[in-house]
C-alpha cells in the first residue's frame, strides 16, 4: 500500500508540475507559453518575407507541439490578434463581437520584423530536442522586452492559476527605460477593447480592477455603448442587458448592434425613462461593469512565482542589459575573426605568398611554405598568428579572386570593421545608455506600425482610460418596485403569486416569514415558494429595521392550554433555516409588532369559573431573548385572544 501511495504521489506531482510549467503559465523570460514559443519558432524557420497559410504553419508546428492542431491553431489566432509579433492576412475573427476566425486554410500569416528584433537570435538561444527527438526547439527566447506584461496571459493549472492583464507596449518600454535610468515608474492595464478601468485596488498586478464600457449619453432617449469592458464581447454584453431588462432591473424599448470595425451598441430606452437614470443600472446589473481579480503568476527559473509588475520591469531591465552585452560581445568576436582573416588574405595576395607553394610536392610542404611566408608580417597579424585552419582557408581562394583582388576595397572593408569594433567597445562601456537607445528604437518601430492604430488613434496609443469609479449602491439602483404577494389560502408567497400585496421589495431583499405555528425563516426573494396558509407576518429581513421591531407572540401551551406572552427582537439568522419562537406544539393565538397595544384573553368556560376574560397591556411585559420562554398570563385555559 505504501508503494502504491508513493507511486500515485509521484505521478500526480509530475503531472501537476508539467501542467503548470509546460502548458498553463507563461515564462518570465520571454513571456510565452510553450505553444506560443513553438509557433514563433516555426514562423522564424519558415520566414521568407511572404505570407504562409495558417494551415501550413500549424502543420509545421506539430513537429514541435505534441498536443494536436486545434490547440496550435487557436493559440496562433490569439497571438496574431495581439497585433505585435504576427502579421496576419484574412479573417482572424473579431475581438469585439467574439466571431471566430476563418478556417486555417483560408487565412495567412508571417512573423513581423518587430518579433525578430525582440526574440530572434539563434546564436544565443538554447535549444533542446523536440518531443520525438527529430528536431531542435528553443528552451526560451532571449526576449529583450517584458512580453508577459504587454500581452497578458490567462491559464488554469493544478492547484493554481494565472491572470495577467495586458499593458500598453509603449508604457511598458517607457517604464523599463525609467528603471534603467533609476527613476520611478508605475504601470496600469490597457485593453484592446478600450473602455475604462479603475486601478485603485490594482496592487501592482496582484489585486483587482473594475472595468467599464464607454457610454455615449448625448441623446437623453438612448445610450450608445462605444467601447467594451475587458473580457466582454458585443454578444455577451447584449445578452446581459436583455437579461436585466427581462428581470425588470432596467427599462428599455430595444437594443441594436451596429458594430463593424468599431463598437456601436444602441440601447433605446422605454417611454418616460432617460439616459442619466439608466447609467447606474447598466453598470450595476449588466456586463457594462465587471470586477477582474488579478494573479501575476509566472514561471521563473522553472518554478511558479507570484511577482509584481515592478519586479518584472526590474528583472527585464537587468535581462536586457545582459542580452545586449552578449550580442555585442558575440558581434565583436565575429568581427575580430573577420578582420584577422581579411588581414591574412590581403598579405597573402599583396606579398604573393601563394607563389611559394608552386614547387611544393606535399601538403605538409605547402602549409609550411605558407606559414614561412607570413613570418615577416607576424607583427601586423598579431598574437593569433597563422593556424592550420587559416592556411586551409587561404588555399581555397580561387585564382579568379586573386587576379581580381581589389587592395583598396579590402582596406576600406577592414577600416569599416575596425570602426565597428571601436563602436561596440564604446557601447559596452556605456551599456545602460545603449540599452535605453535600443528601447527607443523599439518604441519608434511600434509608433511607425500603422496596423496598431485603432479608431484614428496613433499607433501604440493607450486605448483604455484610467480613472476612479463612483461606487454604485445596487440596492438603491434596484429600488423597491417589485410587488411581493401572498395567498393566505394556498400558502404560496412570491412575485409571481396571485394574491394580496404584502410588501414592495427589491431583487436583493431577503424575506422573513413568521408562520402560523410560530416558526420563522429567512429566504431570498422568489417567484413562488410555499410558506403555509395564514402566516402571521411577512416582511423584508432588514437587520437595522428588525433590530427596532418588537415581536409580541401570544400563545397557549400544548398540555395545559395556559396563555403565555413572549416579546422579543429578531436580529440574526442563517438563510433558509427554521427557528421556533414558541414551544413545540403550542398554538399561536396572536402576533403583533406594535410597541403598545391592549388585548383580551378569553378563557374556556368551566364550572365554578367566574372570570371568563382578562385585559392585558403588551407594553407591561419585558422584551426578552429569542430562546427565552414566554411569561404565563393565567392558570386558566385560554380559548382565544381579542386585540383592540
Amino acid at each position: 500500500m505504501a508503494y502504491i501511495k508513493n507511486l500515485f504521489d509521484t505521478n500526480f506531482l509530475e503531472y501537476a508540475s508539467y501542467v503548470i510549467k509546460d502548458r498553463a503559465s507563461p515564462d518570465l523570460e520571454d513571456g510565452l507559453k510553450p505553444v506560443q514559443r513553438r509557433i514563433l519558432h516555426t514562423l522564424f524557420e519558415m520566414d521568407d518575407g511572404k505570407y504562409h497559410k495558417v494551415a501550413n504553419v500549424v502543420g509545421a508546428c506539430m513537429k514541435y507541439h505534441p498536443h494536436g492542431d486545434a490547440s496550435i491553431g487557436s493559440a496562433l489566432v490569439v497571438l496574431a490578434n495581439k497585433d505585435l509579433f504576427i502579421d496576419r492576412q484574412g479573417n482572424f475573427g473579431n475581438v469585439y463581437t467574439g466571431d471566430e476566425a476563418s478556417a486555417p486554410r483560408y487565412i495567412e500569416c508571417r512573423c513581423t520584423p518587430l518579433s525578430k528584433d525582440i526574440f530572434y537570435n539563434p546564436k544565443l538561444t538554447e535549444t533542446i530536442d523536440s518531443y520525438d527527438g527529430r528536431n531542435r526547439e528553443p528552451v526560451l527566447f532571449p526576449a529583450k522586452i517584458p512580453v508577459v506584461l504587454i500581452m497578458g496571459a490567462e491559464g488554469i493549472a493544478v492547484g493554481m492559476s494565472t491572470k495577467i492583464l495586458p499593458h500598453n507596449a509603449i508604457e511598458v518600454l517607457e517604464a523599463e527605460k525609467a528603471c534603467l535610468s533609476g527613476k520611478k515608474f508605475e504601470l496600469f492595464p490597457d485593453f484592446p477593447t478600450g473602455g475604462l478601468v479603475d486601478v485603485s485596488d490594482y496592487q501592482d498586478g496582484n489585486g483587482k480592477v473594475l472595468v467599464r464600457a464607454k457610454l455615449d449619453t448625448s441623446d437623453p432617449k438612448r445610450i450608445l455603448i462605444r467601447e467594451l469592458p475587458f473580457g466582454s464581447t458585443t454578444e455577451s454584453l447584449i445578452n446581459s442587458v436583455e437579461t436585466a431588462a427581462k428581470a425588470g432591473k432596467i427599462k428599455i424599448q430595444s437594443i441594436n448592434d451596429f458594430t463593424t470595425d468599431k463598437v456601436e451598441i444602441e440601447v433605446k430606452l422605454a417611454r418616460g425613462v432617460y439616459a442619466q437614470e439608466t447609467i447606474d443600472a447598466l453598470f450595476a446589473f449588466t456586463e457594462c461593469e465587471q470586477s477582474i481579480s488579478v494573479n501575476l503568476l509566472v514561471i521563473k527559473d522553472n518554478y511558479p512565482v507570484v511577482m509584481t509588475t515592478t519586479e518584472i520591469i526590474k528583472y527585464h531591465a537587468k535581462l536586457l542589459v545582459k542580452i545586449l552585452t552578449k550580442e555585442l560581445e558575440l558581434e565583436k568576436k565575429e568581427l575580430q575573426d573577420k578582420f584577422h582573416i581579411r588581414t591574412l588574405e590581403r598579405i597573402f595576395v599583396e606579398e604573393r605568398i601563394y607563389q611559394k607553394i608552386e614547387k611544393m610536392k606535399t601538403a605538409r610542404g605547402v602549409e609550411d611554405a605558407v606559414i614561412a611566408g607570413f613570418r615577416p608580417f607576424l607583427k601586423e597579424i598579431g598574437s593569433r598568428g597563422v593556424s592550420h585552419e587559416d592556411v586551409e582557408h587561404l588555399l581555397r581562394i580561387p585564382i579568379r579572386r586573386i587576379s581580381l583582388y581589389d587592395i583598396n576595397k579590402a582596406r576600406e572593408e577592414m577600416q569599416a570593421i575596425q570602426a565597428r569594433i571601436k563602436e561596440i567597445n564604446s557601447h559596452l562601456k556605456n551599456i545602460t545608455a545603449y540599452s535605453i537607445a535600443f528601447l527607443n528604437g523599439i518604441i519608434g518601430k511600434i509608433k511607425a506600425n500603422t496596423e496598431l492604430s485603432v479608431g484614428g488613434m496613433a499607433p501604440g496609443a493607450r486605448k483604455t482610460k484610467v480613472g476612479a469609479f463612483e461606487k454604485i449602491n445596487i440596492k438603491e439602483v434596484a429600488g423597491q418596485e417589485i410587488e411581493l404577494k401572498y395567498d393566505k389560502k394556498s400558502g404560496y408567497l412570491g412575485t409571481a403569486v396571485t394574491g394580496a400585496v404584502v410588501a414592495e421589495v427589491s431583487p436583493f431583499d431577503r424575506i422573513l416569514t413568521l408562520r402560523k405555528n410560530g416558526m420563522y425563516s429567512v429566504s431570498d426573494l422568489s417567484d413562488k415558494v410555499f410558506v403555509g396558509p395564514d402566516a402571521w407576518w411577512i416582511g423584508v429581513a432588514n437587520k437595522e429595521a428588525l433590530s427596532e421591531t418588537v415581536f409580541t407572540i401570544i400563545y397557549k401551551e400544548k398540555e395545559t392550554s395556559h396563555p403565555f406572552i413572549k416579546r422579543c427582537v429578531i436580529q440574526g439568522w442563517i438563510m433558509n433555516k427554521d427557528y421556533f419562537l414558541v414551544p413545540d406544539g403550542a398554538v399561536v393565538l396572536h402576533v403583533d409588532t406594535r410597541p403598545k397595544f391592549t388585548f383580551t384573553v378569553r378563557y374556556t368556560p368551566k364550572p365554578r369559573l367566574k372570570v371568563l376574560q382578562e385585559n392585558f397591556k403588551a407594553q407591561d411585559f419585558n422584551v426578552r431573548g429569542l430562546k427565552a420562554g414566554g411569561v404565563r398570563l393565567s392558570t386558566k385555559e385560554a380559548d382565544r385572544v381579542e386585540v383592540k
